[in-house]
């Protein structure tokens, strides 16, 4: 009667893994995705409102615009000469769907509130093309 080992066992499974792991594919790393761009809240200088009211474009500093998308329109929001930007948590606002932030507008019956659904930042393309109304 023949039995077998532990150290022969361990190296009959041991080969039979790295049989088994050559035929696997290969998967290489998913590349990192680039950072969210952000900005301060209190660094916002200029605004300008679409005429469809759900939309605001904002200037931060002397380059940078950018664009937020509102949950529903945001009425006179175009004719306003002052808005005041307000986040929960924190004054930092970074791009993407899931902003906790919204516009003060001032109208007729008080200040309204215009929930911000989205923040994007534009590129220096984008910021051309803009018509002048809607330019910060």
């Amino acid at each position: 009667m023949r039995t077998r080992t532990p150290i022969g066992l361990a190296a009959a499974m041991a080969l039979a893994l790295t049989a088994g792991a050559a035929s696997l594919p290969v998967t290489t790393a998913a590349a990192p995705s680039t950072p969210s761009a952000c900005f301060w809240g209190h660094n916002v200088d200029n605004f300008a409102a679409s005429s469809d009211e759900k939309t605001v474009n904002l200037r931060v500093g002397v380059r940078d615009v950018y664009q937020l998308s509102l949950f529903a329109p945001c009425i006179d929001i175009d004719w306003a000469h002052h808005i005041a930007l307000r986040s929960r948590g924190s004054d930092w606002i970074c791009e993407g769907n899931n902003v906790d932030a919204e516009i003060l507008s001032p109208s007729a019956i008080g200040h309204q509130r215009c929930l911000v659904t989205s923040v994007r930042k534009l590129s220096p393309a984008e910021i051309a093309a803009l018509p002048k109304s809607e330019r910060p």
